[in-house]
């Protein structure tokens, strides 16, 4: 199995899973956001006690047309703050393009930069003859495939009303040419305070693959807004030294207002 490096924009992307196994993983629509959407995220790295800004990320979802079908063209941007660039420098560009009727993605740009290591790979998603084409080839894909962004947007489309704390949502994502399986567990609901501002909040621990910086297992626990936007809040995870914490710091044009929000 090739090595697969996790950093800034990564931890975001790897926060947030899908749904109860992988056929509860087909025929979602999206209810929870819309073209227009702009998210901003900060990460915080924790070492020695208190935790110091360290980078930044960005999502935007665009409504444009892709082989003749309308798509969410999302995209996320990351990238580490110049001081933390004389350790480990991130440029890290994703992006996805969903079919809006399936949710389901057609096309996965991923172009990224940490710490000199660099990928790129366009793969082009055929879901009903379940192959996937790559920059390095042609592979055998699981039904209703996900990518690292889409399955992010995918989830947010969740009732999680209809599990239990401590239940298991599988799917499957393609990634680095692999097919990987994976779950996020539902532990309920609770308040958090974010560098934000207080929020109810659904509270989740994904499976997080194994790489460079994180441990395989489920080590990271993230929270999303209890309201129908399910809008990530924090994500938070022990990484080789120290912690990184993730929080929403900003939006725009989300589809509904953000009714978990309890105050600044």
């Amino acid at each position: 199995m090739k090595t697969i490096k996790l950093s800034l924009l990564s931890f975001f992307l790897f926060a947030i899973p899908a749904t109860k196994g992988n056929q509860d993983f087909c025929g979602i629509k999206n209810s929870s956001f819309q073209g227009g959407e702009v998210v901003a995220m900060t990460v915080f790295y924790n070492t020695l006690g208190s935790y110091i800004g360290a980078g930044d990320a960005t999502f935007t979802t665009t409504i444009e047309r892709l082989n003749g079908k309308p798509v969410y063209h999302i995209v996320g941007v990351g990238s580490t703050y110049p001081f933390f660039d004389n350790f480990f420098k991130v440029r890290d560009r994703y992006e996805s393009f969903v079919d809006t009727a399936t949710l389901l993605p057609i096309k996965f740009i991923r172009n990224v930069s940490e710490g000199g290591y660099k990928i790129y790979n366009n793969v082009n998603f055929n879901q009903s003859a379940n192959t996937a084409t790559s920059t390095n080839g042609v592979f055998k894909i699981t039904d209703c495939m996900q990518d690292v962004v889409s399955a992010i947007y995918y989830a947010r489309n969740i009732n999680f009303d209809k599990y239990k704390p401590g239940d298991k949502i599988q799917f499957d994502m393609f990634l680095d040419d692999e097919v990987h399986h994976l779950y996020l567990k539902y532990l309920g609901k609770e308040k958090i305070k974010t560098k934000y501002g207080k929020f109810r909040a659904i509270k989740i621990k994904p499976l997080l693959i194994k790489g460079t910086i994180f441990d395989g297992g489920e080590n990271m626990n993230a929270w999303i807004s209890d309201d129908p936007n399910h809008l990530l809040l924090r994500a938070e995870s022990p990484i080789v030294v120290g912690t990184i914490k993730v929080d929403m710091m900003g939006y725009r044009n989300l589809r509904y207002p953000l009714t978990s929000l309890m105050g600044l």
